[in-house]
């Protein structure tokens, strides 16, 4: 039986979302289509400034025609199972025996992120109720996978998104974490940030809003803190902090405007802004606001030049510049 969840379809090259609003967090559990305005925008301000757009892959909306994703899922590895016989059993339990992505997805990361006191059959039950009634979440699980494919030249293939990388796991338990957050069950969500870190060694705290079609490539040492925003179709390397710079509450953290691109191991801190496709560059420190379709380099980074592509997020082209920054 169906479970009737979100689906997926293309849609044409103008149809883009016409909200002006600041970043917005995938795991909103509205079911509108329309543009949403973040919960908590009134205590973390969106400052990421941006208008939702599809990229030119990824240019999908919810719709109830079909599901392309979960379809490609189940093709996949029914084609794996074939080829290596051993992991059939692997593949039925994880995939074929379910009827939609999000009862797979939670079956994968509840095996993952079980322990001897967080039960696997615990963790299901948490995961299934969080995400058959969050349409935001069924949405962003999609595009997130999406971006994998698309941006990862290590993924060749939904179903490996899916199954067997911990960007992909640790970003999507971030969301369930996130949702029950918002949901006031904020032990919960602390005890499941604890585990993933503890798992996947990404320690993304619940209350960060993290937009949709984001890829965590390898995934392994990043840091986001608690009132930091990360734009849609946003590309962040491994290593990566998204910090604060001492004992001060209230918003803190670093908002990262949609499209850009954080190379590998760079730290951004502070209650700044990294605009829209704009690109950090590898091993930089980020203390000052970096301008939309800049790239910052060095410690402390200065502004080296701006970049050729609207989205450096997409072409994951490191270092491509038209021009150089004036004196």
């Amino acid at each position: 039986m169906s479970c009737g969840c979100v689906v997926l379809q293309e849609v044409e090259d103008g149809e883009e979302a016409k909200s002006k609003t600041r970043v917005s967090s995938s795991s909103s559990s509205s079911s509108s289509l329309g543009p949403r305005r973040c919960r908590s925008e009134s205590m973390f301000p969106m400052y990421a400034m941006g208008n939702w757009r599809p990229n030119a892959i990824s240019r999908t909306i919810l719709d109830s025609a079909g599901d392309s994703i979960w379809d490609s899922v189940r093709a996949e590895s029914k084609s794996e199972a074939e080829r290596e016989p051993i992991l059939s059993s692997f593949l039925y339990a994880s995939v074929l025996s379910h009827d939609c992505l999000e009862r797979a997805l939670g079956f994968v990361l509840a095996n993952r992120l079980q322990n001897p006191t967080l039960l696997d059959t615990q963790l299901i039950d948490i995961f299934d109720d969080v995400m058959m009634k969050d349409r935001g979440i069924q949405r962003a699980i999609r595009l997130d996978a999406q971006a994998f494919k698309d941006r990862d030249p290590a993924c060749a293939s939904h179903s490996w998104a899916l199954l067997y990388l911990k960007g992909y796991h640790s970003l999507q338990s971030y969301r369930i974490a996130h949702a029950l957050w918002n949901q006031g069950r904020t032990v919960l969500a602390l005890a499941l940030q604890s585990r993933i870190s503890e798992v996947f060694a990404v320690d993304i705290h619940p209350a960060a809003r993290i937009g949709e079609g984001i890829l965590l490539d390898h995934g392994t040492g990043l840091v986001i803190g608690e009132t930091a925003v990360v734009g849609n179709w946003v590309s962040l390397m491994q290593g990566v902090t998204l910090g604060g710079t001492g004992k001060q509450t209230g918003d803190r953290h670093p908002k990262i405007g949609q499209g850009a691109l954080i190379g590998a191991g760079a730290t951004i801190l502070g209650n700044i802004v990294v605009g829209v496709g704009a690109m950090i560059a590898a091993g930089s420190l980020v203390l000052k606001d970096v301008p939309p379709h800049s790239m910052a380099v060095g410690n402390p980074a200065r502004i080296a030049g701006y970049l050729e592509h609207e989205d450096p997020s997409l072409t994951m082209k490191h270092g491509t510049l038209y021009g150089e920054k004036e004196s």
